[in-house]
């Protein structure tokens, strides 16, 4: 057997590269390093023959046997007729040239393919005088050319059909998935067969064939009714052969893959594509929709992958109802699962309500998804880790909720409004967002205030901005002193600081230490008046104690306070309160004349 090595290049889907490298690796590839779609490797025959057999996430394998530069068609031409074709080969062959250009001086992949074409015909024309046919079906020889600016690669292709062709496919749904995107799928979750599988919308059934595939560790290649390097000169029978009966690699899958769909024309289809591929002890179908999965379609241990619509036959309306209730479902009847959706719209994923813990962005044929895993839990997040770091079992637990965004807290979560001061703790659910730290509590629909100091008061009450008035008629009309409290609600304003209590029609006064008052109607009466009269100034007729005992209905046994503007009596009207006689009191007049 020829164990020479030599180079090879396995194709793949955008973001399933590294996925690549682990099964190359594992199949003893060497000198590995990572492309945009593809991994270039070295290795001899039968792992170019174990790559096409065994790869799940390779799309075909690739023998480079000449490098070159060329900036235009025609040095592509005379570079092309300098290999040696003989050796790949026989005008009995056919052959069928695929191009793949990225270059800004190479306008046309097609005219690179015929002109790689012409090279070759015209090579064995001048060699034999014939030449090979073309086939662009089924050829014997797929030959490669690849350019990247001016650097090309001609390589013959050791696959022939796509390797995502598996060969157990007997029918397919409207846009079904790549079986090497599924295959990705699983890898990248992890799972290996130690689970139960669930997929709730399963459509013609690739991910679950692809996930008892993987846990049986059946190869991919095994359905497939040939590969291209069957058709090569130096093709060895016999050890390809030893590859494809090589029953090392099998294992037992103790666990069972469950999918469901709400058509049944979609689960009849994915029972006869099981049948097919031979896995249909390891599968459950039923026909069911999504949200009437409970919780005893969630079998423990699990993990959930799918594949939902995304919106292309679909209604927004519709869709993002759906992804709503795709985390609703998620939620609350697959407790202790990782869950991975694979998503084309952000605002899907939106809808899911779920905080991914891992993500990663694959491609769908033309379409850039978002692949997201949750992990799905009960309790807040912060419990959940702490549980996880002492070694709890999370198997048997609910789901918990998870928000969007990003900056949330988990744990002072729940529907409580958001407050920023240290000091408020608790409160009312609906209670309005309050920014002073002093208040506290207060009623639901109490209007905003900003002052620190003014606490309680009626729902309705105009806005106050004195900090010491407190209390008072809804109606009252503003005020703007500190010191004034009560009153009338029809009494004028006032603007003195001392003056308390009083008639509501009583004329306004601005003096400072007159406190009560009486009837004052007269003719000729004022306070002048009463003062001189008091002191004996003035010349008046009438004798002020006879007025006063008047107005009191009582005898004035009492002098005058000199500091004040009213007389005090028996009774303590005034700031004196002792009783004078009749004789103190002429006394006192009299001084007071003098």
């Amino acid at each position: 057997m020829n164990n020479e090595t030599f180079e090879m290049v396995a194709k793949t889907l955008y973001g399933l590269e590294d996925l690549l490298v682990q099964e190359l690796t594992d199949l003893g590839a060497t000198d590995l390093e990572t492309g945009r779609r593809m991994v270039s490797f070295r290795g001899d025959k039968e792992l170019m023959y174990k790559a096409n057999f065994r790869c799940r996430t390779a799309l075909r394998i690739l023998k480079p046997i000449y490098h070159f530069k060329a900036s235009d068609a025609d040095e592509v031409y005379q570079e092309t007729k300098k290999v040696e074709w003989e050796k790949y080969l026989t005008l009995d062959k056919t052959f069928a040239i695929d191009s793949v250009v990225f270059s800004d001086d190479f306008k046309h992949s097609k005219f690179v393919a015929y002109r790689t074409k012409d090279a070759i015909a015209d090579y064995f024309m001048e060699k034999q005088g014939q030449r090979p046919s073309v086939r662009v079906n089924n050829p014997d020889l797929y030959i490669n050319i690849h350019i990247s600016h001016n650097d090309c690669t001609l390589s013959i292709d050791s696959s022939g059909e796509s390797l995502h062709k598996r060969g157990y496919r007997v029918d397919q749904t409207e846009a079904p998935l790549n079986e090497v995107l599924a295959a990705g799928m699983i890898l990248r979750s992890g799972w290996r067969g130690e689970s139960n599988f669930v997929d709730p919308m399963c459509g013609s059934g690739t991910l679950l064939i692809e996930a008892a595939m993987i846990a049986c560790n059946i190869a991919p290649g095994i359905y497939r009714k040939s590969f291209a390097f069957e058709q090569w000169m130096d093709f060895d029978k016999e050890l390809f052969e030893s590859i494809y009966n090589d029953e090392s690699y099998d294992k037992e899958f103790e666990f069972k893959c469950y999918g469901s769909d709400i058509n049944p024309g979609a689960v009849e289809i994915a029972q006869n594509n099981i049948k097919s591929a031979g896995v249909g002890k390891y599968v459950n179908l039923k026909v069911q929709p999504f949200q009437r999965c409970v919780e005893e379609d969630a079998p423990k241990p699990g993990i959930l992958i799918t594949n939902p619509p995304y919106g292309e036959r679909l209604r927004m309306n519709d869709l993002l109802g759906l992804y709503h209730m795709i985390g609703e479902r998620l939620k609350h009847v697959y407790p202790g699962y990782k869950a991975w959706i694979l998503t084309y719209k952000e605002e899907c994923l939106d809808e899911i309500g779920l905080r991914a813990s891992e993500t990663y962005t694959l491609v769908n044929g033309s379409l850039d998804c978002t692949y997201c895993g949750f992990e799905l839990f009960a309790g807040k997040n912060k419990e959940y880790k702490t549980r996880l770091a002492d070694g709890d079992s999370l198997k048997d637990e609910k789901a918990g909720v998870y928000s969007n965004n990003p900056f949330s807290n988990n744990e002072e979560r729940d529907r409580r409004p958001r407050r920023f001061d240290n000091d408020r703790r608790g409160g009312s659910e609906d209670r309005p967002r309050r920014f002073d730290s002093d208040r506290k509590g207060g009623s639901e629909d109490r209007p905003r205030r900003f002052d620190s100091d003014r606490r309680g008061g009626s729902e309705d009450r105009p806005r106050r901005f004195d900090s010491d008035r407190r209390g008072g008629s809804e109606d009252r009309p503003r005020r703007f002193d500190s010191d004034r409290r009560g009153g009338s609600e029809d009494r004028p304003r006032r603007f003195d600081n001392d003056r308390k209590g009083g008639s509501e029609d009583r004329p306004r006064r601005f003096d400072d230490d007159r406190r009560e008052s009486f009837d004052r109607r007269g003719k000729n009466d004022s306070p002048q008046r009463r003062f001189d009269q008091a002191h004996g100034k003035g010349n008046y007729d009438e004798d002020p104690r006879e007025e006063l005992e008047s107005r009191f209905q009582q005898p004035i046994s009492q002098g005058w306070d000199k500091d004040r503007t009213m007389p005090t009596t028996e009774k303590g009207w005034g700031r004196t309160s002792r009783s004078f006689t009749d004789e103190e009191d002429k006394k006192d007049v009299k001084n007071e004349q003098d």
